[in-house]
């Protein structure tokens, strides 16, 4: 498990447009590519599921059709299961590997805008956003904490307490907004900034991983050093937990990033004296566990919630949401805005139901910035899921954000309000998901069984009912859509009803890329989108 973002990768796929043009349907080796989430689970079209308790590094090879070779470094137990239903199997699976629990109820409520910068920045956009008629549910600050400025960009100062100065007066402005219907999220991840207080502590009380000298294990993130606390240390492990609880909970936050968690080095030296490779894929599956306690002990489940990107087995049972990790600011289909709908439906047929990916993606990096035409396309495939979140890049400044132009700030109104139409709906695939372990976002073959639904990866069943089917190309204004057989499709985008097959259809900007199934009893919702 490791960062699927590196320097190199990036650089070299830069390169290479430079010389030869932008590709965007290029894809990388299967070597090449490196997870944030590596639990041991695979899902057959023959309707079983294997999972094991492998931890240390293993591999799965399924390039033979007529075998599947498994490899592992220790001697794993093993859990199968089969079903004539793909829902039957995922039943089976989580109620193995666990279940999320329910969403906030205000989450469905509209938007949650990224904005960062300081108080009266936020006070402005919120309300610059709201008099347009956009349906403002959250905001996430990222620097709630502080920011760095480094060679890769606006980045969070790892240091976990309000920052006064940047953000003067936010208590006050979290209670006012909130009563407005607008919670407020941050961002915590499980490193500490070594120039700041919180790392003096930790280091005085020997709360950090040590590297095999004993000192404090530095790692190296994108372009600066930072410490990371021990989790295998019960008092450390409570320390940080509190920070959770007492500077983002006590501070009134709604909900929070819990970024990374694959970062745990091999050779590290831990309180508990465990060998760090073996502990190394858990790690973000400890991370996620302290999060959701932080929210059990503060009684606040349920009302407050925190979405994470690295898992292995456990995590599913203990974050409350996922998010897709930090795609490109383009239209790469192995990293970019094409990238999320298989990602998204590898987690739920592993087990993970409840996804949502950063509103315009993350990386920006030299010349490969957001375009006004990649962020209204986003925003209208993410109002198609369970949450509908905004994201500024790690440099802001250089990419377009949802007010940047008139027609984004008009796209944003547009898309947050098909986000709270959607509300009753996308509750009760949230709660088949609580109670049966049905994913929220579904391949099509979850439900038909059909040769193209086997294939078709730029398409998803937002629950049982609607068909998305975004545009993923820059330029178009139309995109061929395949419709399963045996149901009837309304067009959200025109109202038209249209049999299953494959069909040519205009996707303008601005109207809604997806379809709901005739008869289904959600059929009504149509009227809210044409």
């Amino acid at each position: 498990m490791a960062e699927h973002q590196n320097a190199g990768r990036i650089t070299g796929k830069i390169l290479r447009q430079k010389v030869f043009g932008k590709k965007p349907e290029k894809t990388l080796p299967f070597g090449r590519y490196e997870s944030y989430y590596t639990q041991p689970t695979f899902v057959s079209s023959e309707r079983y599921f294997v999972h094991t308790g492998a931890e240390r590094y293993s591999e799965m090879d399924f390039s033979d059709p007529s075998e599947t070779i498994l490899y592992f470094q220790e001697s794993p137990s093993f859990l199968y299961g089969e079903g004539e239903t793909f829902t039957e199997i995922s039943g089976k699976l989580t109620a193995v590997l666990g279940r999320q629990e329910a969403l906030p109820d205000w989450i469905y409520d509209g938007a949650i805008l990224a904005i960062q910068g300081g108080t009266e920045v936020l006070r402005e956009k919120v309300r610059k956003m709201k008099e347009a008629g956009t349906k403002v549910c959250g905001i996430w600050s990222q620097d709630w904490c502080g920011c760095r400025r480094t060679g890769f960009g606006y980045q969070v100062m790892w240091n976990w307490e309000w920052d006064k100065e940047l953000y003067p007066g936010l208590d006050e402005a979290i209670r006012e907004w909130k009563k407005e219907g607008i919670r407020f999220l941050g961002y915590i991840n499980p490193f500490i900034a070594l120039e700041k207080d919180l790392y003096r502590i930790a280091s005085e009380k020997g709360y950090c991983v040590k590297d095999k000298e004993g000192k404090d294990y530095q790692v190296t993130i994108t372009t600066f050093p930072a410490a990371m606390v021990d989790f295998t240390n019960p008092e450390a492990y409570e320390w940080y937990k509190g920070l959770i609880k007492e500077n983002m909970i006590g501070l009134g936050m709604g909900g929070w990033m819990a970024d990374f968690g694959e970062y745990l080095p091999v050779d590290a030296v831990l309180y508990s004296g465990e060998d760090a490779a073996a502990l190394h894929n858990r790690w973000p599956a400890i991370w996620a566990k302290m999060n959701r306690e932080a929210l059990k002990e503060c009684g606040v489940e349920g009302e407050v919630f925190f979405f994470t990107r690295a898992g292995h087995t456990g995590t599913v049972a203990a974050s409350t949401m996922m998010w897709t990790g930090d795609q490109h600011v383009d239209w790469s289909v192995d990293d970019g805005l094409p990238s999320v709908i298989p990602a998204t439906l590898s987690l739920a047929m592993s087990g993970y139901g409840i996804t949502h990916s950063d509103v315009g993606g993350y990386t920006t990096i030299m010349d490969m910035t957001r375009e006004e035409e990649l962020l209204l396309r986003w925003e209208e495939m993410n109002a198609f899921s369970p949450l509908f979140r905004t994201h500024e890049g790690n440099q802001p400044s250089r990419n377009v954000q949802f007010d940047s132009t008139e027609r984004l700030v008009e796209q944003m109104g547009r898309c947050s309000t098909w986000h709270e139409a959607l509300k009753p709906y996308l509750q009760a695939a949230v709660k088949e998901e609580t109670e049966h372990g049905t994913p929220v976002m579904r391949p099509l073959f979850y439900h038909y069984d059909e040769e193209p639904a086997y294939t078709e990866k730029t398409e998803y069943l937002l629950g049982r009912d609607i068909l998305v089917a975004p545009v993923l190309k820059p330029g178009q204004r139309n995109r061929e859509v395949y419709l399963p057989a045996g149901d009837r499709w309304i067009s959200l985008a025109d109202g038209k009803e249209r049999e299953g097959g494959y069909h040519m259809l205009d996707i303008p900007l601005g109207k809604a890329p997806a379809f709901i199934r005739k008869g289904s009893s959600w059929e009504e919702l149509a009227k809210r989108f044409t």
